[in-house]
C-alpha cells in the first residue's frame, strides 16, 4: 500500500500471516516468580522482553530492560512490567483510571496472554460505549476522556498479541480511530498526520501548544521496539503542552502497524527520521531553532542517529543512550536460550518476544537473530554537535553494558551543554524508559530543554 493509495481514513485489512517457523505460538504455563528466580533473565532495551525485580543494587552483567524495582501486581515478570509501566504509568495522562486498571488486572490469569488480551479488550468496549453515549448527547469533554481511555485499553490488549491473530488489526484500527476521535476535542485539537516515506506513510500526531500561527518550540517524541505513536502521547504529551511546547510523535518503520506493510526495523532509520523532521520544519508553527527530539528505548538510538546525519534537530534527549545495539543485545541471555529453556516461558512473555522478532523481520522462534539484525546499528556521539541529555532509570543503570554505553556517549558528546541524569528508585523512577513517573521525566527533560534554548537565545 503506497502513500497515494491511502487516505487518512484507511484502515488495515486482516491478512493471514504464516508463522516464520511454521509453528503455532507456544502456550506455556511456566511463570517466572520475580525475586524468587534463581537466575536473572535478560531482555531487550527495545521493550521486547520480560523483566524481573532486581533485589540488589550491585551492577549486573546482563541487561534486563523489563526489570522492576518492586512488584506491582503480577508474579509473571513481563506482565508485571507492562502493567506497572505502560498501564499504570499512563494514568496521570488520562490513559486509564486506577480503579478500572486493577479491576481488569484482577480478572487476568497471571502470565496468560489470552486472558490479558481479553480483559483489556472488554474494558475498552465498556469505556467506549460510555464515551459514545456522552458524544451523542453533546458532552464532548466527557466523550473525549472516555474515548481516549477506550483507545488505550485497546492498545493494552495488543501487548503480547501476534499479527496473525485476526483481532490484532481490528484492535489496532480501533486504537487509532478512537484516539483520533478523542483528539478532535482537545484545545487545540490533536492533529493526525501522515509523512510519505518509501511508497507508504509514517503516521503520527501533532498537538499545538496554543492556537495561532506563531512559531513555537517543539518536542518530537520517538519510541522503541514495541511502541505505537499513541504510547508517546500518554507518556509525556501533557507535560510538553503545559510548558508551552508543541508535541509531535510518529511511528517509524518497525513500530505500530507498519510491519504489516513489510516496514520493519532497520539500521538506517535516520532516513525515516529525516522525512519526519523535514515535515515538521516545513510547518509554520514550528520554531526551526527550537526543535528537540527525545527517544526512549530504541528511540535512544534512532534520535542520536538522526542528529548525526541531519541538522534539523537542535537538541536531543535519550532514555537511555543506545550507542551500540548489537553489543547491548549480546548481553541479553534470553536471546541465547535454548528451545527447551524457552518452553518454560509464560505465553505472555513468549508473545512479547515473538512480537519483537516480527518487528525486526527475523524468525519468531529465533530471538538470537535479533543480535545479528543489529550489527552496525550504532551512533557516534563525537559526530553529534547539538546539546544532549541522557536519562536512565536507576534500575536499568545496574546493567554494566548500559553503564558502559552511557559513559561512551556522555564522554564523547562534544557540546558542553550535555548532561546525564540517573532517576532514583526511591521516587518510583527506576524502570526502563521511566514510564512509571511521567511527572519526574517532564521535570528533568523540560527544565533542561528550557535552559538549553534560553542559552541559545543569548548567543
Amino acid at each position: 500500500m503506497n502513500g497515494q493509495g491511502r487516505d487518512s481514513h484507511t484502515k488495515y485489512q486482516h491478512i493471514q500471516i504464516n508463522p516464520l517457523n511454521g509453528d503455532s505460538v507456544m502456550k506455556t504455563l511456566g511463570f517466572r516468580m520475580g525475586k524468587a528466580l534463581i537466575s536473572l533473565l535478560a531482555v531487550t532495551v527495545f521493550q521486547a522482553w520480560a523483566g524481573i525485580a532486581a533485589a540488589s543494587d550491585q551492577s549486573l552483567d546482563v541487561s534486563d530492560m523489563h526489570a522492576t524495582a518492586f512488584n506491582y501486581f503480577f508474579q509473571d515478570g513481563d506482565m508485571d512490567f507492562h502493567f506497572g509501566n505502560i498501564v499504570l504509568g499512563s494514568a496521570v495522562n488520562g490513559g486509564v483510571e486506577i480503579g478500572e486498571a486493577f479491576y481488569a488486572a484482577s480478572h487476568i490469569e497471571d502470565g496468560d496472554a489470552a486472558s490479558w488480551q481479553r480483559e483489556w479488550s472488554e474494558l475498552a468496549k465498556r469505556v467506549q460505549a460510555r464515551g459514545e453515549k456522552s458524544l451523542a448527547a453533546g458532552h464532548t469533554v466527557s466523550a473525549r476522556d472516555q474515548l481516549l481511555r477506550a483507545a488505550y485499553s485497546y492498545r493494552f490488549s495488543l501487548i503480547s498479541m501476534l499479527p496473525d491473530n485476526p483481532a490484532f488489526i481490528d484492535r489496532g484500527n480501533k486504537l487509532r480511530e478512537l484516539f483520533r476521535k478523542a483528539g478532535a476535542f482537545f484545545d487545540p485539537p490533536v492533529e493526525y498526520f501522515e509523512v510519505p516515506f518509501e511508497g507508504s506513510v509514517l503516521p503520527g500526531y501533532f498537538w499545538k501548544a496554543a492556537p495561532g500561527p506563531e512559531p513555537t518550540k517543539t518536542l518530537l517524541m520517538i519510541g522503541g521496539g514495541e511502541t505505537f505513536a499513541e504510547d508517546l502521547f500518554f507518556y509525556i504529551a501533557p507535560q510538553a503542552h503545559a510548558r508551552g511546547y508543541n508535541f509531535a510523535t510518529v511511528d517509524l518503520p518497525g513500530q505500530g502497524m507498519l510491519p504489516l506493510e513489510g516496514m520493519v526495523f532497520r539500521t538506517d532509520t535516520h532516513f525515516a527520521m529525516k522525512a519526519v523532521v523535514d515535515f515538521l520544519v516545513a510547518k509554520p508553527d514550528v520554531d526551526h531553532q527550537k526543535l528537540a527530539a527525545y527517544g526512549i528505548s530504541g528511540g535512544g538510538l534512532f534520535v542520536p542517529q538522526a542528529a548525526m546525519h541531519h541538522s534539523g534537530i537542535k537538541a536531543i534527549a535519550m532514555n537511555s543512550a543506545v550507542v551500540d545495539a548489537h553489543a547491548l543485545f549480546a548481553t541479553m541471555p534470553a536471546a541465547l536460550e535454548t528451545p527447551e529453556q524457552r518452553s518454560a516461558w509464560s505465553s505472555f512473555h513468549d508473545g512479547v518476544v515473538r512480537s519483537i522478532c516480527w518487528r525486526y523481520g527475523v524468525p519468531m522462534d529465533r530471538p538470537a537473530k535479533l543480535i545479528d539484525a543489529n550489527k552496525g546499528n550504532t551512533f557516534d556521539p563525537a559526530r553529534i554537535t547539538v546539546p544532549a541529555l541522557i536519562i536512565v532509570g536507576q534500575g536499568e543503570y545496574k546493567s554494566q553494558e548500559v553503564q558502559r554505553q552511557q559513559k561512551i556517549a556522555i564522554d564523547n558528546f562534544p557540546n558542553p551543554l550535555k548532561k546525564m541524569v540517573v532517576t532514583p528508585s526511591d521516587e518510583g523512577a527506576s524502570n526502563h524508559c521511566v514510564m512509571e513517573n511521567s511527572s519526574l521525566i517532564g521535570q528533568v527533560l523540560f527544565d533542561w530543554l528550557d535552559e538549553v534554548f534560553a542559552r541559545q537565545e543569548l548567543k
